[in-house]
């Protein structure tokens, strides 16, 4: 099997799973709601920065990655 097409299936596996969490844990996971996630809403406008949710995902995504190499 091809190194792509592993690691394309891992990844797949990965997101199905963490979608699977996401929905049946009824919203619990504070993702988007972290310290450090900017959110300014005013009268017509709303807008979200999700700086350490997105440190945080990357972070887990790179260690994830770093054991499927070895």
């Amino acid at each position: 099997m091809n190194p792509i097409s592993k690691t394309l299936i891992i990844i797949g596996v990965v997101l199905i799973v963490s979608g699977l969490l996401w929905h049946f844990s009824g919203g619990k996971i504070p993702l988007g709601r972290l310290p450090g996630d900017i959110r300014i809403e005013g009268e017509n406008t709303k807008v979200f920065i999700p700086i350490t949710t997105s440190l945080l995902l990357s972070a887990l995504l790179s260690l994830i990655m770093y054991f499927f190499r070895k």
